[in-house]
């Protein structure tokens, strides 16, 4: 492993347009100990999954317990009614698992239901988007089969926050103006928990949930009361979530309420307590593929996870680490390869335990060179190349619309824009990372259930994901609607191994997401900076594609770079085609990273929008 540390020093004020002052640059110090480490996209979640270490706990342990915590203080970002996959890397064995917490469609969810209700589009946010809430029995089964500690000490400090209150942070209160009056005039469940006095609450104000305390609190007295074992007490609370209380109260909300969603509307949601109790989070083995040394690994292709693959895979025989990381050939080669895998997902990716998704196919030697071969070192390319992996791909698209014009129109569409006034946005996520002292490491990126998704149901204190928003309704596409199935989610965490150890990395941003990622590893891998240092240089990404998110809009050759760039860089990719967009200076990205190189641990976190942390000795 190259060293991480050397050239990095830490410069609040780096000298503008002098590319080696932004790489030398660090807005903190990466933190470096030999206990434990956690990064995450809010503090308090970092913050709880070290005491959870401190406690004697594991890196699964410390995981579920932020994870928990990120459910309360992050409502605008995830929720308990929302989704996430994780990897878990056990050092005593060395394997690498994938925990699926995706859940599926209804039963009901067929594309001539949609069709008949007058949509060419699943809504954006409402309960007609909502699959089986999957995050908790993810949360439970990493619990119960890799960490060590009771629920009732995992779920303390989330009951904690949602009762006592937590401080608020900006883009909650930004999130929740954005639907204020949705919530006054369609959502009156929501605006029982949100608005205050009919208003957003104040940021100077603790704000918690009490509705979502007595939810967990319930549930710690079902567990308790079932007796036995730890591995019993978890069971029983698994039952009361997906075949108790939890499950009969979401089947009820979607069949009597009819609720306003972005088609502008009414509907009842399909969703109910046999789809609850008929599923269930799986183990699986990850997608992986060596690269430099490196052995990266990522789930399967229900997500777009295998995007970072295929670009690693075009990339390996690219002169990258002679390239600047700030710099014109840089930004192009990484570009143009992500349009490459980015048309792929969408002509090919879906669940491949109900679709035939040519796996072996899209991740080969073969198939990456002849894809790389299409890379133009000096010219952009306008559309969209899908490759032949086995057979004609059909590429499913949305409404073709000029970026500008997405704008203008006051539609979410990509990567993590505001919210709307209809509620509609495109999946804001959390992420978090976490190393233990005996090597464990978990990478996880939960999402869903925001609190613009759909109304609180009111026994519960949480509402329902949207996540079906991803499905298309047209029986061409891979990735079509069908009942029980698993949406391709953007969902996507990240974990790879090397010569003398490893690390758990990732973030937010739907789309962008195997973008920014794969961007952190290649500078942090190749250029020699230590993660604070990559996670903090100006950052990039490319909008190229059919949105995955509600109104599926498709927007091509776009280049979005952050404005720390040099105004010679833009001018230069300007020229060979990218259409670029300079972005506010710290805006793309929310990044963590947390790792191990030999017996010292590491970790760093993004200060984009002075939130994320990393915590650790």
């Amino acid at each position: 492993m190259p060293c991480k540390g050397a050239a990095v020093r830490f410069d609040p004020c780096p000298t503008a347009g002098d590319d080696k002052e932004i790489l030398m640059f660090t807005t903190r110090p990466e933190l470096r100990g030999t206990f434990g480490m956690v990064a995450s996209t809010h503090w308090l979640a970092s913050a709880t999954g070290m005491a959870m270490l401190e406690r004697g706990g594991n890196a699964f342990d410390a995981a579920v317990a932020a994870g928990f915590v990120l459910q309360v203080v992050e409502p605008h970002l995830n929720g308990p009614g929302g989704d996430m996959p994780l990897l878990a890397y056990r050092a005593d064995t060395g394997d690498v698992d994938v925990i699926c917490g995706q859940g599926v469609s209804p039963r009901a969810a067929t594309i001539a239901h949609y069709r008949g209700l007058g949509l060419d589009l699943v809504p954006g946010t409402g309960l007609l988007a909502a699959c089986v809430p999957g995050a908790f029995d993810a949360w439970m089964l990493l619990l119960r089969d890799y960490g060590t500690m009771d629920l009732a000490a995992v779920l303390e400090p989330a009951i904690g926050y949602a009762a006592g209150g937590y401080p608020l942070v900006p883009g909650i209160v930004e999130a929740i103006g954005a639907v204020a009056d949705l919530f006054r005039d369609e959502w009156p469940s929501s605006a029982a928990v949100y608005l205050r006095n009919g208003a957003p609450p104040p940021l100077s104000e603790l704000f918690g949930n009490a509705a979502l305390a007595a939810t967990y609190r319930r549930l710690l007295a079902e567990s308790a009361a079932a007796g036995g074992s730890r591995e019993n007490r978890l069971e029983a609370a698994r039952d009361a979530w997906y075949g108790g209380f939890v499950a009969e109260a979401i089947d009820r909300f979607c069949r009597t309420q009819a609720v306003m969603d972005t088609s502008g509307a009414r509907h009842t949601g399909l969703l109910t307590g046999d789809d609850m109790a008929g599923w269930r989070a799986t183990v699986e083995p990850p997608l992986s593929l060596d690269y430099h040394g490196w052995r990266v690994f990522k789930p399967g292709f229900w997500s777009q996870g295998p995007v970072l693959l295929q670009q690693l895979a075009m990339l390996a025989d690219m002169p990258l680490a002679g390239m600047d990381p700030l710099g014109t050939d840089f930004v192009h080669t990484v570009t143009e390869a992500a349009k490459l895998a980015f048309a792929d997902r969408d002509a090919w990716y879906a669940d491949p335990l109900h679709v035939d998704v040519p796996a072996d196919r899209l991740l080969s030697a073969g198939y990456a060179a002849a894809r790389r071969a299409l890379i133009d070192p000096q010219a952009s390319s306008a559309t969209l190349r899908p490759g032949d992996a086995g057979g004609t791909p059909f590429m499913p698209s949305g409404t073709a619309m000029a970026a500008a014009e997405l704008r203008a129109a006051g539609a979410a569409g990509f990567g993590e824009p505001t919210v709307q006034h209809t509620g509609a946005m495109p999946g804001d996520t959390c992420h978090l990372d976490v190393v233990d002292r005996w090597g464990n490491m978990v990478s996880a990126t939960p999402s869903g259930g925001w609190l613009h998704s759909s109304p609180v149901i009111p026994e519960l204190g949480f509402c329902l994901g949207t996540r079906a928003q991803m499905f298309w309704l047209d029986e061409r596409a891979a990735a079509a609607l069908k009942p029980g199935i698993r949406p391709r989610t953007t969902l996507s965490p990240s974990l790879a191994l090397g010569p003398d150890g490893g690390i758990a990395f990732g973030t937010p941003g739907g789309d962008n997401q195997d973008q920014w990622s794969l961007v952190l590893f290649l500078r942090w891998l190749h250029h020699g900076l230590n993660a604070q240092a990559a996670i903090d240089a100006p950052m990039f990404d490319m909008v190229h594609f059919p949105s995955s998110f509600y109104p599926r809009a498709t927007v091509l050759n776009r280049l979005k770079m952050e404005g720390r760039f040099a105004p010679a860089v833009m001018a230069a990719l300007r020229d060979r085609g990218h259409q670029v967009d300079v972005e506010a200076d710290w805006s793309r990205g929310r990044l963590s990273m947390a790792g191990r190189r030999g017996d010292a641990l590491f970790a760093a976190a993004n200060p984009r929008f002075a939130q994320g942390y990393a915590v650790g000795r």
